[in-house]
């Protein structure tokens, strides 16, 4: 069974969801997250990095100390290693609402030999990585940041669409209406079309 570690900012991120109220922003980032930790718990351990003070579930709490993605993603990979937690050890972010059990096997399964293989987001970011080993890990993340993980090892890239579409945006979460796990379709439905759309009431000065 694979190790899996997901890197979460907590409530406040996804700047690009600010057209919403903080509190539905907040809702949606737990939902996704929850949805997220549903699959990854039902194929290994799974390790959850974040500097929010929040219970975890099933998943393995692990400190984020605030200095970025790469070094929440390590912080999980170490931990993990005190366990002796076994291989191939999986990065999966936390705003992958459609993710599934089957599609973190295929991931896993994809690794070829001493090397690593990626789903790569849209705009080439990196959406989820599984190592045939935790040393072949580095902080590599940012704009084009999966051809600079395909470049550390013997690589494939994994195409499936459950991966390779994250939620960035609010016409994100329409255009996977369909596809979106329970916790997020809940929430979606929860704040209702007319208020996902409707633009903040700007604040008086």
């Amino acid at each position: 069974m694979p190790t899996v570690v997901v890197p979460f900012r907590g409530s406040e991120g996804k700047s690009r969801l600010a057209r919403l109220p903080l509190a539905a922003r907040a809702a949606l980032r737990e939902a996704m997250l929850a949805d997220v930790l549903a699959a990854c718990e039902a194929v290994g351990s799974t390790y959850l990095v974040t500097s929010a003070q929040r219970p975890a579930g099933g998943a393995i709490l692990v400190g984020d100390v605030g200095r970025g993605q790469g070094a929440a993603v390590a912080a999980g990979f170490d931990h993990a290693a005190l366990a002796g937690a076994p291989a191939p050890f999986l990065v999966v972010n936390a705003d992958l609402p459609c993710v599934t059990p089957r599609d973190l096997l295929a991931l896993a399964g994809a690794v070829p030999d001493g090397g690593l293989a990626l789903a790569a987001a849209l705009d080439g970011t990196t959406n989820a990585l599984a190592f045939s080993s935790q040393e072949l890990y580095a902080p590599l993340y940012g704009p084009g940041s999966a051809a600079r993980f395909a470049a550390l090892a013997p690589s494939r890239t994994l195409d499936a669409p459950n991966l390779v579409d994250d939620v960035d945006t609010v016409e994100d979460l329409e255009r996977l209406r369909g596809r979106l796990g329970p916790e997020t379709r809940r929430a979606v439905e929860r704040l209702g079309r007319s208020r996902m759309t409707r633009t903040p009431t700007r604040a008086r000065a």
